[in-house]
């Protein structure tokens, strides 16, 4: 069976926005680890300037803030991109939208 033209379109649409998404995560990622490692060479070598370790330095907690938070944002866009969501996921948005077909389908149902 032949897809249609519409149908056609339809896919590559959808192929190229999956595609540009991605990309935009990888866009991300490479932003998180350059923005960082510049972020926390900065913030060590002012600790250690103060007298600190290099060891004292990086595992500071000024050292970790940045990158474990934006990490966090991170790994919320990486599970968006590639499709794991544990809470609402495709499966719980088709059972809500067929509770709430079923739902008007009673309300109506009470009316007539």
């Amino acid at each position: 069976m032949e897809l249609n033209e519409f149908e056609q379109s339809d896919k590559l649409l959808r192929a190229q926005k999956k595609v540009k998404e991605i990309k935009g995560f990888y866009i991300h990622l490479l932003v998180y680890v350059l923005v960082n490692l510049f972020i926390m060479t900065i913030t060590i070598m002012g600790i250690m300037s103060g007298g600190a370790s290099f060891t004292e330095a990086l595992f500071n907690i000024g050292t970790l803030t940045t990158p474990f938070f934006w990490g966090i944002g991170l790994a919320f866009h990486a599970a968006r991109v590639f499709g794991y969501s544990p809470f609402f996921s495709k499966d719980w948005e088709q059972r809500q939208i067929n509770k709430y077909v079923e739902q008007d389908k009673r309300d109506a149902e009470k009316y007539r």
